[in-house]
């Protein structure tokens, strides 16, 4: 046992000041500690390593993956190399994801995280509730391709139920497939500016004018297409509806 107690310093004026130190103790000794209590010791490590993983979480198993790489590409097809800005895509990204995801959220609040707050039920039941929207959520985007993919590649039995199929192989059969969605729908972002391009190449090779770079010429023609037919709008409501 090492103990410190702080005493009460000399005033300016001879006597002692108000002011001290608490007493400071430290216990050396033989660790005893309880199973009980190492499982709680156990279980904030475990909480505290899933609060470290929540980005990851964020943006592989939510709809933020598919979103961000659409409008990446919408703003490449553009030709506009910076605008909008990386800040404003990832935020766009993320409220979307956060409209995207509320009914599943909501639901989670509603099973797991309050009655967990409640004590009505315990973490192991929490948890389970809470995995469960989110299983459905990945299960409705995930394609079988995808899902067999990964199946054969665990060389699990192949389930017959969706209950049967682990975690560990949803989510990554969840983000390939994301992927897949979000390069299929880039690709057709792509084709009306692309058109634009070849006609403006075309037009410029036939006047004789081959110097002058074509993406200069065609970046107001995609502005003011993108504009009339309010891109914004379409886009955004093709992001959410692909998650319906």
């Amino acid at each position: 046992m090492i103990q410190s107690h702080a005493h009460a310093a000399p005033g300016m004026g001879g006597g002692t000041s108000d002011f001290s130190l608490p007493s400071i103790a430290m216990n050396l000794g033989k660790g005893d500690a309880k199973p009980a209590e190492l499982v709680n010791v156990l279980r904030i490590v475990l909480l505290l390593t899933v609060l470290t993983l929540a980005p990851a979480i964020l943006v592989m198993m939510t709809s933020f993956t598919r979103v961000v790489i659409v409008l990446s590409f919408l703003r490449q097809s553009l030709g506009a190399q910076q605008m909008p800005p990386n800040q404003v895509i990832v935020g766009l990204s993320l409220f979307l994801s956060l409209f995207i995801m509320a009914p599943t959220w909501t639901k989670i609040q509603n099973d797991a995280l309050n009655p967990y707050m409640e004590e009505k039920i315990d973490q192991k039941t929490a948890f389970a509730r809470a995995e469960a929207p989110m299983r459905e959520f990945m299960f409705g985007q995930a394609r079988e391709k995808d899902l067999e993919l990964f199946l054969t590649m665990s060389k699990m039995p192949k389930p017959h139920t969706r209950e049967e199929v682990p975690t560990y192989v949803l989510i990554p059969s969840f983000i390939v497939s994301e992927l897949n969605t979000a390069f299929q729908m880039g690709f057709m972002l792509y084709l009306p500016f692309l058109v634009i391009d070849m006609v403006v190449s075309s037009i410029l090779m036939a006047m004789g004018m081959m110097m002058l770079p074509p993406m200069t010429i065609s970046l107001p023609f995609k502005l003011l297409l993108f504009v009339l037919v309010d891109g914004w709008g379409l886009v955004v409501g093709s992001i959410v509806k692909s998650f319906g």
